[in-house]
């Protein structure tokens, strides 16, 4: 049995099932998604500043996962702390934005990102500049919907999709991401509705990360992720 744990951003249940849910339907059988939600954070990471509470919420659980673990799907679109989690784990840690971005290439020449608010697009631009992934970004757009409004109307939420998905075609997108783990599952809704392929992040991660441990291979400690010094650390409310 392989052993998944798909972690949300924030400390919103709802989201870490959405989320969890459409993993399950990406992996094989005999995989075990686990949904993890941080203990403390923020309701929704939605800028810079909750991004960075975010990362220390998510990299502080990542620390108590149970030992038969076998993989972590960190599901957050473009929120800072992938780089961190790869130096805490050696299991394969993979991070929505740029699997959805990989699963992209083989689809377009380039491709678009829908999210959120506007001012996640900045996060989104240097996560995939981190990961090498910008050149082939054609456009990031805004549907201009918060992270906790995608679950309170799905109709207008797949219509501002659809707006912002067009807006990214005009630009020169050949394949749509769907840039939010809030929106996992959307996918369904709106290809129809697009002329160019739509991914889901969540799915994509997770069939990453499935393929990396069925292929027995781990993060490289020699340099960038090194594990970090032991030193004592101090956590709200430990």
């Amino acid at each position: 049995m392989i052993r998944i744990a798909v972690v949300n951003c924030n400390t919103t249940e709802s989201m870490t099932e959405t989320a969890a849910a459409r993993a399950r339907l990406a992996v094989g059988p005999g995989v075990e998604i686990v949904a993890v939600t941080p203990s403390w954070g923020v309701a929704s990471a939605e800028g810079w500043y909750d991004s960075f509470i975010s990362a220390a919420a998510v990299l502080q659980t990542l620390e108590t996962l149970p030992a038969d673990i076998d993989g972590v799907v960190m599901a957050g679109f473009g929120e800072h702390g992938r780089e961190g989690a790869r130096e805490l784990l050696s299991i394969p840690v993979v991070d929505i934005t740029e699997a959805a971005a990989h699963l992209a290439m083989p689809l377009g020449r380039r491709f678009g990102v829908v999210t959120t608010v506007r001012r996640a697009v900045g996060q989104i631009e240097d996560s995939l500049t981190n990961a090498g992934l910008i050149a082939k970004c054609a456009a990031i757009e805004d549907t201009g919907l918060g992270v906790l409004e995608l679950e309170e109307d799905a109709f207008a939420t797949a219509e501002a999709f659809v707006e912002a998905g067009q807006r990214a075609i005009a630009k020169g997108a050949e394949v749509i991401c769907l840039g939010c783990a809030g929106m996992a599952g959307l996918e369904v809704h709106v290809r129809d509705r697009l002329p160019v392929p739509v991914i889901d992040g969540v799915a994509a991660a997770a069939a990453m990360v499935e393929t990396l441990v069925r292929q027995g291979l781990t993060t490289s400690k020699v340099e960038s992720f090194a594990a970090p010094l032991a030193k004592a650390r101090s956590w709200p409310g430990v």
